[in-house]
């Protein structure tokens, strides 16, 4: 695909750029917005048009490829970006890392016949972290839930079964709603004594395709060949287990746990010009699932940050405060890189003054989001002028975060996210089809444009953002 530009005519986009926002609480000394346009002009401008993150995208998907944590892929990526930075005049080091190192495999498996329907195939990919079956497979009766509450109400029931978790997954915020059946079903169908565990992919389209992910058993407890099926045929399974008789599968998983791999996250910064030691972070994963190029996920993310740092290190003056980019490894299996990161730089995390994670996609800005104390609207706000450019100059109600950031919170680190569009993202997520064909070029114009400027606004602001609550418990993935 062409690299594809965003061009406005100077007139509007300078309109855009100053055009007044929407009457809103403020502090009693407002911000210099004003003196900082000039700047927004510039940064939204050359992300827009540039076409410099698309291209970095192309390098990474379709030069490097799949890079789960352990894989040479994984390690290809390390390298690339590290190349990159440096290539945009960023400063950039690694940080060592040890990752898990699971291998795919075989995977294949069959409905068996019997007097009430024929035998057939089945569209299934293994779970990240899911135990082999034996060379020969394993074979069992499918038993049905829909929760673990369910699964626990069963008791003696589940031992020998393989068990299938079905969801009604339609729209992107259902993810959330059933994430826990892959995450942490197989592991509770292992302890109540079944063979084996099916999960109904977690999508909002299907045609004919699974979408695998991660699953977790705990060091010590029983582990069970576990995987994702196709919508369709979690469908079919739950229609022939609900008219009764039993419904025999057999699964076949060649996966392997191998010793743990020496990896990096790659950071990078730009060092402020007035407060270096307070540190505005912007976070992606560099590791993707084997299956697909992880253009959505994560390596649009990836591109977008790196290409912050590189408009912001071509800025003339450096924000005041430094912005630093982290790439973090293993956040699809492990989130090994993030606790790394945190523990490393724990003697710092009282001075990261704001924090955000790109992992959604490549889709369109739609606005900005917070987690941080009160009044954190009202000193944001008057930035958010030059985002409506892009259709994002609004605080919008969601949460601001993303799974690489959990280690911060502890330290109070206030959250900033750029919102995007995810309507089409569960579509392709942990799949094949996660290619840079799905990417939309001036979608990913728009979201850089978004983080870039606001990375500067955090990192320019005279206040830095009011820290949220500590937890009131212990937080886990």
């Amino acid at each position: 695909m062409p690299v594809a530009t965003f061009l406005l005519p100077s007139s509007l986009m300078l309109q855009l750029l100053t055009a007044t926002p929407p009457p809103a609480p403020a502090p009693k000394a407002a911000p210099p917005v004003a003196a900082s346009l000039p700047v927004a002009e510039r940064l939204v401008g050359a992300a827009l048009t540039e076409g410099h993150a698309w291209g970095r995208l192309e390098e990474l998907t379709d030069g490097v490829g799949a890079r789960l944590s352990g894989s040479e892929g994984a390690e290809a990526a390390v390298q690339w970006a590290l190349r990159a930075f440096k290539a945009d005049g960023v400063k950039a080091w690694l940080e060592p890392v040890k990752v898990p190192h699971w291998v795919r495999g075989e995977e294949r498996a069959e409905l068996l016949a019997s007097e009430r329907f024929r035998g057939r195939p089945l569209s299934v990919m293994a779970l990240g972290g899911s135990a082999a079956t034996p060379p020969e497979g394993i074979t069992g009766e499918v038993v049905e839930v829909r929760s673990l509450e369910e699964l626990s109400a069963l008791g003696e029931r589940v031992k020998g079964r393989v068990v299938l978790f079905g969801h009604t997954m339609q729209k992107p915020e259902d993810y959330g709603r059933f994430a826990a059946l892959r995450s942490r079903g197989p592991a509770a169908a292992a302890k109540a004594g079944a063979v084996a565990a099916l999960v109904r992919s977690l999508a909002t389209a299907s045609l004919a395709t699974p979408h695998t992910g991660a699953t977790r058993f705990e060091e010590g407890e029983p582990r069970i060949p576990a995987a994702s099926v196709t919508v369709e045929d979690a469908e079919l399974l739950s229609r022939l287990v609900a008219a009764g008789g039993p419904v025999r599968v057999k699964l076949v998983l060649g996966c392997q746990e191998l010793p743990d791999v020496d990896s990096f996250n790659v950071v990078a910064e730009v060092k402020g010009r007035e407060k270096p030691q307070e540190v505005v972070l912007l976070g992606a994963h560099l590791d993707s699932w084997d299956v697909g190029t992880g253009a959505h996920d994560d390596g649009a993310g990836v591109v977008m940050v790196m290409e912050a740092a590189r408009l912001l290190t071509k800025q003339k003056a450096a924000p005041r405060r430094t912005v630093r980019v982290v790439l973090f490894m293993n956040e699809e299996n492990g989130l090994r890189g993030a606790r790394a990161y945190a523990e490393t730089h724990a003697a710092e995390l009282s001075r990261h003054v704001a924090a955000l994670e790109l992992d959604v996609g490549g889709g369109r800005p739609v606005g900005v989001a917070l987690r941080a104390g009160p009044g954190a609207g009202d000193r944001v706000r008057p930035w958010l002028s030059p985002l409506r450019a892009v259709d994002a100059g609004t605080l919008v109600e969601a949460e601001a975060g993303g799974a690489d950031l959990l280690p911060l919170i502890p330290a109070q680190v206030p959250f900033f996210g750029v919102k995007q569009d995810v309507s089409r993202y569960f579509d392709v997520h942990h799949t094949h089809a996660d290619t840079l064909d799905k990417v939309d070029p001036v979608a990913l114009a728009q979201s850089t444009a978004a983080v870039t400027w606001l990375a500067y606004a955090m990192a320019e602001m005279p206040e830095t953002l009011p820290r949220p609550e500590a937890p009131s418990k212990p937080l886990g993935p």
